[in-house]
């Protein structure tokens, strides 16, 4: 938006009506001069007249404008298809120029074998590159020749690879999106300089305190599928070969545990151009392998100043738990918290329970932030604090404190609040493009359906402060999961930390 003294300076017959725009042209008058003649100086510098005659408010002469577009009587609906493989498309006809496209597996983390660990990351890299029909090179030039943005993202349930394109490419895209996946190569010179990429991944690792120490946590905190790390130990790096990383894809990218989503592109459209694409995908589906959240401890020494630590609990529904999931989602913006340097008003967080009574009460605390990760059966809620390395004993009874807090009551005012917050997440996420055609990719794979939007924010609007008080007295009577990176002497004993919430 112009300033005010900017609109008040709109040129109109050459004049400045801007009073200080206006001094500097009386200062000049042979530029001034000039440039109001068709014959002045700067055009014979550059050619033709200089003089802006229509002022910047009205239409030039001989440009028609487009007719706006008209706006849907009703919001665009989820249209799925499934193909006789057990492949789904489901699509959004979202309004606007571009769409886009993902393709999306029921394949992570949690499905690699003892040899295999890193093998999810290591695709995130393989994204995209030789394929049986196109070299790296051919396919990145075909990308670029559409205008198109690729992305793919790894995770420990789910697979995503994702291309946005003007819709007047989308059959060149999804053809592109489709070979990149079903088709991969892995040429083995390629694989190895993945490789070595992790290897830098490693050191980025190290120096990002929440990743390392959620890796950590989830380690630690159960047995089976959820226990395996999600960025691969610098040990298991050798053990990724092309023909491991083939076999994997093998077992694990069957039609069945696949879903096609697509966002501002028509459901016959999609699929009359997908279905000759993903006809030929055969194989079975296989199960995930089973998760038991234990509870544990995690502590890595550092030399640096700050020490850093999480405390988690199990929820035990996951995503599957839909109202339980929604009010996981809600406690974690009552909650809030943010960095004791977070800049800007009630929007960044400041109104919540953990920047008013821990980040605006205690000087030597320099985050902390409620989180949450979720899974489709499990998931892990929790606090992250950050604190000067002498007070990393204290770190601890800050956190416990805030949680008991949460778990006694919480105010009518602040749980509105929250519920205002997170409604709004909801649907100015959804006003994105690539976050419709993900929310449908991966909402199928879990529910094997796309849940109404109305159906989560319902959810939202019928929590009680009671059903929070509730959701964190259940959570606390789990066995806690303990993960400190820093000074971790003088952080408590795991046995001193659970026996606080018995």
């Amino acid at each position: 938006m112009l300033a005010a003294g900017a609109q008040r300076g709109l040129l109109s017959g050459g004049r400045c009506f801007n009073t200080a725009a206006a001094a500097q042209a009386s200062a000049l008058p042979a530029i001034s001069e000039g440039a109001s003649t068709a014959g002045g100086w700067l055009s014979k510098i550059f050619g033709g007249s200089s003089r802006i005659s229509i002022p910047l408010t009205d239409p030039l002469p001989g440009v028609e404008l487009p007719t706006p577009a008209t706006v849907p009587s009703t919001p665009p609906s989820t249209e799925t298809t499934a193909l006789s493989n057990g492949v789904t498309i489901a699509s959004e006809a979202t309004p606007g120029p571009t769409a886009t496209l993902g393709l999306y597996v029921n394949s992570g983390s949690v499905y690699e074998g003892p040899y295999e660990t890193g093998a999810s990351h290591l695709l995130e890299y393989m994204a995209f590159k030789t394929t049986s029909n196109r070299t790296h090179f051919r396919l990145t030039r075909e990308v670029e020749s559409i205008g198109a943005n690729i992305l793919a993202s790894a995770s420990r349930e789910q697979m995503a690879y994702n291309i946005d394109v003007p819709k007047t490419s989308v059959a060149e895209a999804l053809e592109i999106l489709v070979d990149s996946v079903v088709n991969p190569k892995f040429l083995a010179w390629e694989v190895k300089e993945a490789v070595e990429k992790m290897k830098g991944d490693l050191q980025t690792v190290k120096d990002n305190p929440q990743t390392l120490l959620m890796e950590g946590l989830h380690e630690v905190a159960y047995t089976g599928g959820l226990s395996k790390p999600m960025i691969a130990p610098e040990g298991a790096l050798g053990n990724l070969t092309a023909d491991r990383l083939a076999e994997f894809v093998e077992r694990n990218y069957t039609p069945s545990r696949m879903v096609l989503s697509g966002a501002g592109v028509q459901q016959k459209e999609l699929v009359n151009i997908a279905q000759p694409l993903l006809d030929g995908l055969s194989g079975g589906s296989s199960s995930p392998p089973e998760s038991q959240y234990i509870g544990g401890d995690f502590r890595q020494y550092s030399t640096a100043d700050l020490t850093h630590a999480m405390l988690a609990f199990e929820y035990p529904g996951g995503w599957n738990d839909v109202k339980g999931s929604t009010a996981v989602t809600v406690l974690q913006f009552l909650m809030g918290g943010g960095g004791s340097f977070s800049a800007g008003g009630p929007g960044k967080g400041m109104h919540s329970r953990l920047y008013r009574r821990v980040l605006n009460q205690y000087e030597w605390v320099h985050n902390c932030t409620a989180f949450s990760s979720l899974y489709n059966n499990s998931g892990l809620v929790g606090v992250f604090i950050s604190t000067e390395r002498s007070r990393s004993g204290q770190a601890f009874d800050v956190i416990t404190k805030e949680l008991q807090a949460t778990a006694q009551g919480v105010t009518n005012e602040e749980l509105e609040r929250a519920k205002r917050a997170a409604i709004a997440s909801v649907y100015m996420n959804l006003e994105s493009r690539a976050v419709v055609a993900e929310d449908i990719g991966r909402q199928i794979l879990t529910y094997g359906h796309r849940k109404p939007i109305k159906e989560f924010v319902d959810h939202i609007e019928k929590l009680t402060t009671k059903d929070i008080s509730e959701l964190v007295s259940t959570l606390v009577k789990k066995p806690p999961t303990v993960a400190a990176l820093g000074d971790v002497a003088n952080v408590p004993r795991y046995a001193q930390i659970a026996s606080r919430f018995n």
